[in-house]
């Protein structure tokens, strides 16, 4: 079987990663990362998608880049919005899908992948540069310049699937999968169980996303979310 890595977040667009790479016939390591982000919940998450997926292999990463602040997602200093921004919001965090391709890149040359899954999106989105297609095209041309494996004849291919679908197709595609979004998280400011507010930006795409398929929302909210 071919190997890949997929990034498993624990939200709903890596789960539906997750699915997609299993239904291709891939073995599969994945992989989360504990960044100094400004919950876990997500990460309790990825736990629960891997279990119940039968991914045999699930790695956790514990990197400092939440040191560097400058996102709301890192410091708690900086409020998470709960109204629309213009231009990049301050939840895009410095250089985070640079750092973990690059150590998604790595473990693929140790396991002898030759595909890394990122659930990456172009169409509804919030916004993020290191979501576009240029940044992927840049990374994965760097890392075939980079790598032992690269070098040696076994190019790496960074698959996006989700790039340029819309948050309603890609819950479409994941319920045809046999995703259970109930277990995931999106939520930018979940508490400690994982519940939803159900006002930030990452809330709002994702409820617009099952509305728009027409799916029953599974998330688990806070009181009074809206």
């Amino acid at each position: 079987m071919p190997h890949a890595i997929v990034l498993l977040s624990g939200g709903l667009d890596s789960a539906t990663c997750l699915a997609l790479a299993k239904s291709q016939g891939y073995s599969i390591t994945a992989l989360s990362f504990d960044y100094g982000q400004r919950h876990n919940a997500e990460l309790a998450a990825s736990v629960r998608l891997a279990k119940a997926m039968g991914v045999n292999d699930h790695r956790t990463m514990r990197l400092e880049i939440g040191q560097m602040g400058g996102s709301a997602l890192t410091d708690n200093r900086i409020a998470v919005p709960e109204s629309e921004t213009t231009g990049i919001p301050v939840t895009y965090v410095p250089a985070r899908n640079t750092v973990f391709l690059s150590f998604a890149l790595g473990l693929a040359e140790v396991t002898q992948a030759r595909h890394i899954f990122i659930g990456v999106n172009a169409v509804d989105y919030s916004g993020y540069p290191d979501c576009r297609p240029e940044f992927i095209a840049a990374f994965e041309h760097m890392a075939n310049l980079a790598t032992k494996a690269a070098v040696e004849g076994q190019p790496l291919t960074l698959e996006t699937p989700l790039m340029h679908l819309t948050k309603a197709e890609i819950i479409r595609l994941g319920m045809a999968l046999g995703v259970d979004y109930a277990l995931t998280v999106s939520c930018y400011q979940a508490d400690i169980e994982g519940h939803a507010c159900g006002r930030c930006d990452s809330c709002r795409l994702r409820r617009k996303g099952f509305d728009d398929a027409g799916v029953t929302d599974p998330t688990r909210y806070q009181a009074n979310p809206f």
